[in-house]
């Protein structure tokens, strides 16, 4: 019984650490489109904007997700494991801005309405990242 026990409890763990990135990921989404309207409305380029909120959320979601979400997997701070970290953290995302990239300009290239491959491309590139991050970023949470 105790095997089964412990399965469950795995899995448990697992979802709690789903909705826990599920949450960064919001809460990095906001910041990102929160500081991208705020440099609009202050007469930066979208581009420039975008870019900027873009990197604003990827700092984000790395202190919640190091700190949070991955706690038991992050390296101790000011070692060469940490930093292999954050690079594979900036990577991961990078991955994201490639899937979701791919499905809109896909999708729209397709004739889908780009609002409807935004919504897909946003669920895959989440699942995707987390995937990442869970396996390779912070591997040892995996457990």
């Amino acid at each position: 019984m105790q095997p089964v026990t412990r399965l469950i409890s795995s899995v448990r763990r697992g979802e709690i650490r789903w909705l826990n990135y599920l949450l960064a990921s919001v809460l990095a989404l906001a910041s990102d489109a929160g500081l991208f309207l705020m440099l609009l409305d202050a007469g930066l380029s979208p581009m420039s904007a975008s870019a900027t909120g873009y990197c604003a959320g990827i700092l984000v979601h790395w202190m919640v997700s190091s700190r949070l979400v991955f706690a038991d997997g992050a390296a101790a701070r000011g070692t060469g494991e940490r930093h292999r970290q954050k690079l594979l953290f900036v990577a991961s995302a990078l991955v994201g801005l490639t899937v979701t990239t791919a499905i809109v300009g896909g999708g729209s290239a397709l004739g889908l309405d780009p609002r409807l491959a935004k919504l897909l491309a946003i669920v895959i590139s989440f699942q995707t990242t987390y995937l990442l991050r869970r396996h390779i970023v912070f591997r040892a949470a995996a457990a």
